[in-house]
């Protein structure tokens, strides 16, 4: 069941309101009821920015896929490299 929903326009709105609900054949309750409905899909139908990203998530490929692993063990071997090359 519809409940009622009141919300306060200014006369400027009201008036284009009444005008557009008259040149359509409709109530104004009607019109505003159709330009909410036709607003609140608009705002939900705007997609997450995951899903404007999705179609480019994982299609990257190239280079070493082992990388990252162990990522501080390598910086630390190549840094006692570089220390005992120093010392020779």
């Amino acid at each position: 069941m519809a409940k009622i929903f009141t919300i306060r326009l200014d006369p400027a709105v009201r008036k284009r309101i009444d005008r557009i609900a008259r040149r359509k054949k409709l109530t104004s309750s009607e019109a505003a009821r159709q330009a909410l409905v036709a607003w609140a899909e608009r705002e939900e139908s705007v997609p997450t920015l995951y899903e404007r990203l999705k179609p480019y998530i994982g299609v990257v490929r190239g280079g070493d896929p082992t990388r990252s692993t162990w990522s501080s063990r390598k910086i630390a071997k190549l840094l006692k490299e570089r220390r005992r090359k120093s010392w020779s």
